[in-house]
């Protein structure tokens, strides 16, 4: 799938002010920082899920907000989607390179702080 408009833009050698608030780059970093696309970012990391598998694996948050969620990282670059003509319609999401490579020292931050952390209890 191909990459946003930011992406191509990177890749294309172009240097952005992350500062400005124009800077195009600022957004993408803040749909990846925000509360729930950490968590899209961290799912999507080993395999490819369809919508209802997202949402069972990010426990709470709503339909409306993983839909919002998913639209800024599919529009970023990050995340791509693919939707089977079924009836109902079957959408699946998976991490483009760019997203896999953002993603990647967030999945290194989530392992660090889990392994650090004491187990709680159950209850």
């Amino acid at each position: 799938m191909t990459g946003g408009a930011q992406h191509r833009q990177a890749e294309a050698g172009a240097r952005y002010d992350v500062f400005h608030t124009d800077c195009p780059a600022r957004d993408v970093v803040d749909h990846v920082t925000s509360r729930w696309g950490v968590w899209v970012l961290i799912s999507l990391r080993s395999s490819d899920l369809r919508f209802y598998e997202l949402r069972q694996s990010i426990q709470g948050i709503s339909e409306k907000m993983l839909a919002q969620t998913l639209r800024a990282l599919v529009q970023d670059g990050l995340v791509w989607r693919e939707v089977e003509p079924t009836t109902p319609p079957q959408v699946t999401y998976g991490l483009t390179e760019f997203g896999r490579d953002v993603g990647e020292p967030l999945t290194e931050l989530f392992d660090r702080i889990t392994r650090r952390l004491s187990p709680r209890s159950a209850g």
